[in-house]
């Protein structure tokens, strides 16, 4: 009985899983197995403060500028250097709750250039400058 009822588990989970996600055609589901798009999102999170640019990140999976910006939008939800500003204040904003760096380290670690340029992002992406956040964290 018991492995009667595990099985009866496993079709009611794999039934739900299909109905549940039966639209794998956006989302991360999608943006990661598309192997073009899962290339640049590796790439960004591996050297987020490198100065991207959308037509490396298309080169990266042999396509152009446009083409690559369309796919990766329609998947992500976000144009790549969009996602790329997010993903900057994500990990600039985890820096700034876990370790004691001064702004400009900060900075130069989400790939601004100037402590202002990225005092003025972050403030735009969180709603409060980056000494604030830090305070309240």
């Amino acid at each position: 009985m018991p492995a009667l009822l595990d099985t009866l588990l496993l079709y009611l989970l794999r039934t739900w899983w299909l109905s549940v996600c039966a639209d794998r055609s956006t989302g991360w589901s999608a943006a990661l197995g598309d192997p073009v798009v899962a290339g640049a999102l590796r790439a960004l999170h591996d050297d987020p403060a490198r100065a991207w640019t959308v037509e490396e990140l298309g080169a990266l999976g042999g396509l152009s500028r446009a083409a690559f910006a369309r796919r990766f939008t329609a998947l992500v939800g976000r144009s790549p250097l969009a996602y790329l500003t997010w993903w900057r204040m994500t990990a600039a904003g985890r820096l700034l709750r876990t370790d004691d760096l001064p702004l400009r380290a900060v900075a130069e670690r989400s790939g601004y250039s100037s402590e202002f340029a990225f005092a003025k992002a972050f403030k735009r992406e969180y709603g409060m400058a980056p000494g604030q956040y830090r305070k309240g964290a």
